[in-house]
């Protein structure tokens, strides 16, 4: 049986107290969760709580994760069954600049494998891991790998939410950097959208430093960086862009969630 925000009341005796109307784990009772169709796509935001420049607060990575995936969330709640997000990132580069808090990278890969083989053991086996901190990227893929590697039933996935906004931002964005970086005009007009009141307009400044002579390849603390913590032009974040990169995002997250419920098979060739 699919718990949507129109059965969940089925599941409970006329005379019970209908406590929640969405797919949010931390929400629901097991009995609720144990309805549901192991068919569902266990939704996984990751984030982090590592430094934003003088500008946007710790936790922006998780806030804006949190945020993507319960918009996907209630559009797409027949499918999706939404945990908390995963808030301690692997965000050692960044523990140069206080506040900043960090999970081992061993540690990190433990936390997001086990939530998966906890809902592993109540029979779901559809995961989608939507991220909100690049930090992450290579941890997520490691553990979906390692998983996927041991039980060839599951169907797993990760990306950014970012990436499902790529040509939208790349649109958008005035400054000469047009993708999504870090405290930058991308981030910043999205926690102008979404959080606007946590925004330091007063502190925003545009910041990076590039290598003499220029590489690609070496692995550096965000101190090489940065001065001050932001890479990219947060002088020309603007609300409304934020909310035009945010409604791409969420769309293309719901397109992702779509299309892997419906059943992915491989065909043809390229």
């Amino acid at each position: 049986m699919i718990l949507s925000r129109n059965t969940v009341g089925s599941l409970l005796t006329p005379n019970s107290k209908l406590y929640t109307e969405s797919m949010i784990l931390a929400d629901m009772t097991w009995k609720e969760v144990d309805a549901l169709s192991r068919e569902t796509i266990i939704l996984i935001p990751t984030g982090s709580l590592e430094q934003h420049g003088a500008h946007l607060p710790l936790l922006t990575d998780t806030l804006l994760a949190t945020a993507m995936t319960n918009a996907v969330e209630k559009r797409v709640s027949e499918m999706v069954l939404l945990t908390p997000c995963i808030w301690l990132g692997a965000s050692g580069h960044h523990l140069n600049f206080a506040g900043t808090c960090t999970a081992s990278m061993e540690g990190y890969v433990l936390a997001l494998k086990a939530v998966i083989e906890s809902m592993m053991h109540h029979g779901f086996h559809r995961y989608l891991v939507i991220n909100g901190h690049g930090g992450n990227n290579e941890p997520n893929g490691v553990t979906l790998r390692s998983l996927k590697e041991k039980n060839n039933n599951l169907t797993v996935g990760h990306t950014g939410y970012y990436t499902f906004g790529e040509a939208v931002i790349k649109e958008v964005l005035e400054g000469p950097a047009k993708g999504i970086q870090h405290a930058c005009e991308a981030e910043t007009s999205l926690m102008m959208h979404l959080y606007p009141d946590k925004v330091r307009t007063d502190k925003l400044r545009n910041d990076g430093l590039r290598s003499e002579p220029v590489t690609t390849s070496l692995v550096r603390m965000w101190d090489e960086m940065s001065e001050e913590g932001v890479l990219g032009y947060a002088s020309l974040a603007t609300a409304a862009k934020g909310k035009t990169i945010f409604e791409a995002c969420v769309d293309g997250i719901v397109s992702e969630v779509q299309a892997i419920h419906s059943g992915v098979v491989y065909v043809g060739n390229f």
